[in-house]
């Protein structure tokens, strides 16, 4: 999967939201079909790199061969947006099976009924769904008893660091704890008068992959109750994030310091973003980045470890946030039957998924693919399979609103460590105020 890119979610979040809403009759399919009559399927997916194309195809054509009178007419770099406006027109040009990059919409595709429930397809194969898939990939994938996707590949994210920084500032390992995560930084933090050269770890959430849901999963935080009601204000870690992320910043020359040396880093994907230039010491990203550094080959030695956790929660090192693709079958399919044999192959056949992570470098998404001999063998990707396995791992609750609690929690975020959000618990009751007050318009 392409890496994510948080700051361009809420206007697709946005998108996405404005079209499904109104959905709650959409058109209506059939599971009916024979699957094993003559027929072509659409399959739209959002991959778009020239590799990523490529290997896709490669699933594709290897479904076909097991299944020669199913034919798939692929569709890529299709967004949720266009995706559900097919879907509310039904109709023969809309897809019969379809996939996103956006965890957080499961709970929309699921609530408006626009995506077909999974589980019926599922006990008629005998797939225990608990035994092929890990439990957080399972969770992110359904909403409210409802499984209507399935994981197709996941991303996890890690600690990235510079071995040469490290061996330079006397540091034998990897931080395990946030106390430990502190102090290395601060030793690996390198000034020029008042001026931050580099940093030891940027912790400010507006910088490339560290959208602060993503920091805060190594708490372990419950975002919503029993009830499906908010509970930011509640949740104890949440008050120990923003103080820990607060005293990260400070050990290193304080946010607005780190603020600045953000600035004078290149884009993400080029080689004068801040990890490549030697800017950072320590860096947020997913497992796809190895691979970059490999084809890139800077001018020091790297490394990959889980990221710190808090120092009370030191049994839960090596844990770490998830997200991934997810795929389904669209409720307006006419074809579910034979869809259904599509995605069960894409996400279920051990062969298929290894050799789909190993041709773009993601994680795998079942446990049997996770424990396969003919995964990529690489140390660095390793050690994102671990994260994956880990049972203290994290992804984002699904919700009816899609990703709009997440889109306001990241906007707090923002406020928190710019100091402008000035009493911590008044704005976090407003927090939850405002996530619950979304639901119910989402709900309504």
């Amino acid at each position: 999967m392409s890496p994510p890119r948080p700051r361009a979610w809420p206007a697709v979040l946005l998108a996405v939201g404005l079209l499904l809403s109104g959905c709650a009759n959409p058109s209506v399919g059939s599971a009916d079909d024979d699957p094993k009559a003559p027929v072509t399927l659409k399959f739209w997916h959002g991959w778009s790199e020239p590799g990523e194309v490529k290997a896709i195809d490669a699933s594709i054509r290897r479904f076909e061969k097991l299944h020669p009178n199913i034919q798939v007419k692929t569709t890529g770099n299709v967004s949720d947006a266009t995706v559900n406006q097919a879907l509310r027109a039904g109709g023969d040009k809309a897809p019969d099976v379809v996939s996103s990059f956006t965890t957080n919409n499961v709970g929309q595709y699921c609530d408006s009924g626009m995506w077909a429930d999974l589980d019926p397809f599922l006990r008629k194969s005998g797939i225990d769904k608990r035994k092929v898939f890990p439990r957080t990939l399972l969770e992110y994938t359904q909403y409210e008893g409802t499984q209507c996707a399935l994981p197709l590949l996941a991303d996890a994210f890690g600690l990235y660091y510079n071995k040469d920084a490290f061996a330079e500032a006397g540091i034998t390992r990897p931080p395990r704890t946030m106390s430990e995560f502190r102090e290395d930084a601060k030793k690996l933090t390198r000034r020029d008068g008042g001026q931050v050269e580099r940093a030891g770890f940027m912790p400010n959430f507006r910088l490339y992959q560290n959208s602060p849901d993503r920091m805060f999963a190594q708490w372990g935080p419950r975002y919503f109750d029993k009830d499906g009601k908010a509970r930011l204000a509640k949740e104890p870690r949440t008050r120990q994030f923003f103080r820990e992320m607060s005293r990260l910043a400070d050990a290193q020359g304080g946010y607005r310091a780190l603020e600045r040396l953000r600035q004078s880093f290149g884009d993400e994907m080029s080689r004068q973003s801040g990890f490549m230039t030697g800017k950072l010491a320590m860096h947020l990203d997913g497992e796809w980045r190895g691979l970059m550094l490999k084809e890139a080959k800077p001018d020091f030695d790297w490394g990959v470890a889980p990221l710190p956790v808090p120092d009370d929660q030191a049994d839960t090192y090596g844990r770490g946030y998830l997200t991934g693709t997810v795929a389904g079958i669209a409720h307006s399919s006419r074809h579910q039957n034979a869809a259904w044999e599509l995605l069960r192959f894409l996400t279920t056949d051990t062969d298929q998924v290894v050799a789909f992570a190993n041709a773009i470098h993601n994680v795998p998404s079942t446990k049997a693919a996770l424990d396969s001999p003919r995964l990529d063998a690489d140390p660095s990707f390793r050690t994102f399979l671990r994260i994956a396995k880990n049972p203290h791992s994290q992804a984002l609750p699904p919700s009816t609103t899609g990703g709009q609690y997440v889109t306001a929690f990241q906007d707090f975020s923002y406020s928190v460590e710019s100091g402008r959000e000035k009493d911590l618990d008044k704005g976090l009751r407003e927090l939850d105020r405002q996530i619950d007050a979304d639901t119910l318009q989402a709900e309504n």
